[in-house]
């Protein structure tokens, strides 16, 4: 998604030719795949973080443009509102120190660009969702001064045909009783109220599918561990409230076909994949392009001569429709290589919160892919699928189903199944006993205390307003609080109610 779109309408003949060129491109794939072309040194892993950037009352500050300025720093990008801005670490190996040193690094450049935003009057939070956004941040004169986010925005309401509709019913507060959100929107801003942190893993041809089917398998596992987006336009909502939020803020699809269950853009899937060309063949085959732009390469051509094919069709395409675990076809140098993407983890509270999250899912997903008997073969894909939306939904109160076990808690599936399968997958990744230890200890030591990003953030609220503080009032004094407990960077399950 971060191809650059020119300004002009699209006809119908671009769509046609759109359509005809991302099937060139899957063909191209198809013969790749076949062929194996691809690299794989080593395993390698990447991160994306989302930030928001807020003012001195703690409200959303538009200001990226001028907050890059400052920062002056390219592995800072814009995101789709404002008020985001996204940090991108370039991929490095799994084995040895990697993750101990990329804490350090993190870190030291998240300071550095929070003291430098201040110069701008902003602030920059690590948090799944902001909870002081309110309905006028959703306004598309807010949306980020780059073409693509524009018309990203025409066409997914121009294939609705009408307003965006937030709804959904919340999880009780301590002591309460079920918040309901109904709202509407004029643009996909929505969406940039989900901050979240993408995991990548490259991989080779022959492993996807099982890194894949694993990734799908721990997706609610990882967000009843991780939950820290419970608070929308003032209501207390889902444990990790991105998960709807994403889906509604992008749905190209009005009520009647949303009846006929035509798939979601922010989809789950719909079975378990024997190959990466699984996903991008349904991908070509189920939704419509959103933003067809045509280069001149011809795919075939390209790999006749010898070389690797950019495939810019079917990799916009891919940015257009958003699984939480997204496959990836990339180039580096020319060099083509294939990778997974998880999406389902929200940002914060702290950086070493995003490392001990990021090693748990590749330590849990190197034992689930390498497993003699594959996990998915004993469990149904719609299982996987309601796991991700009850983790969302209830956090550690969840009740997620698993082979062998049944109905668990995540925080006892984890204690119990993962969490030594974790730290055997990290091991198997070559992964240093220090680091294993540091960052899978801070999950075991999360389960024990049932303590996340959001429910701290329940908690906090609901204790301001037992002092008699309005909702407003009580989610400014609790941001005040996470940006300082933030700073101090001890990991959430630590971090005192009061």
């Amino acid at each position: 998604m971060g191809k650059d779109v020119s300004d002009r309408t699209f006809s119908r003949e671009d769509r046609q030719r759109y359509r005809e060129k991302v099937q060139r491109c899957l063909d191209a794939l198809a013969r790749m795949l076949t062929d194996d072309v691809f690299s794989f040194p080593q395993q390698q892993m990447g991160l994306e973080i989302e930030l928001n950037l807020v003012d001195e009352k703690l409200r959303p500050a538009m200001a990226n443009s001028e907050v890059l300025e400052k920062i002056d720093d390219p592995s800072f990008t814009t995101e789709l509102s404002q008020h985001n801005l996204e940090i991108n670490v370039p991929p490095r190996p799994l084995a040895g120190n990697e993750a101990v040193d990329l804490e350090r690094e993190l870190r030291t450049t998240f300071d550095n660009a929070d003291t430098k935003a201040k110069d701008a009057g902003a602030a920059i939070v690590l948090i799944g969702v902001l909870p002081t956004l309110r309905r006028e941040h959703f306004d598309p004169r807010w949306l980020t001064s780059n073409r693509r986010y524009t018309v990203l925005n025409d066409e997914i309401f121009a294939a609705r045909g009408e307003e965006m509709v937030l709804h959904m019913e919340g999880s009780p507060m301590p002591g309460g009783e079920p918040e309901r959100l109904r709202s509407y929107a004029e643009s996909i801003l929505p969406e940039a109220a989900c901050t979240s942190v993408q995991l990548h893993l490259q991989v080779q041809p022959d492993d996807f599918a099982a890194h894949w089917n694993a990734a799908q398998c721990l997706a609610g596992v990882q967000v009843a561990l991780a939950a820290n987006s419970p608070f929308l336009l003032g209501k207390a909502l889902w444990h990790e409230t991105r998960i709807p939020l994403f889906q509604q803020a992008t749905d190209t699809r009005p009520q009647e076909l949303q009846n006929q269950g035509v798939r979601p853009r922010v989809w789950f899937g719909e079975r378990w994949i024997t190959s990466i060309f699984d996903l991008f063949e349904e991908n070509v085959r189920y939704f419509q392009g959103l933003l067809p732009v045509i280069d001149d390469e011809d795919p075939i051509a390209e790999l006749a001569a010898g070389r690797a094919p950019q495939l810019s069709e079917l990799r916009l395409h891919n940015g257009t429709v958003w699984r939480w675990n997204r496959p990836v076809y990339d180039l580096v140098d020319g060099v083509p290589h294939l990778r997974v993407e998880n999406r389902v983890l929200p940002a914060g509270p702290t950086i070493v919160d995003v490392l001990a999250n990021a090693a748990f899912f590749y330590g849990a997903q190197r034992a689930l892919a390498t497993q003699e008997r594959p996990l998915w073969t004993q469990m149904s894909f719609q299982a996987a699928e309601e796991n991700l939306y009850s983790g969302a939904r209830h956090g550690m109160g969840a009740q997620l189903y698993w082979p062998g076990i049944g109905w668990v808690p995540p925080d006892e599936l984890v204690l119990r199944r993962l969490l030594p399968m974790a730290h055997e997958g990290l091991r198997e990744l070559g992964v240093a006993d220090a680091a294993r230890e540091r960052y899978l200890g801070i999950i075991e030591q999360r389960c024990v205390a049932r303590r996340t990003g959001s429910s701290w953030q329940r908690e906090t609220v609901a204790q301001l307003e037992q002092r008699g503080a309005d909702r407003e009032s009580a989610l400014i004094g609790m941001l005040r609080r996470y940006i300082d407990l933030m700073h101090a960077g001890n990991p959430v399950h630590t971090w005192p109610v009061w």
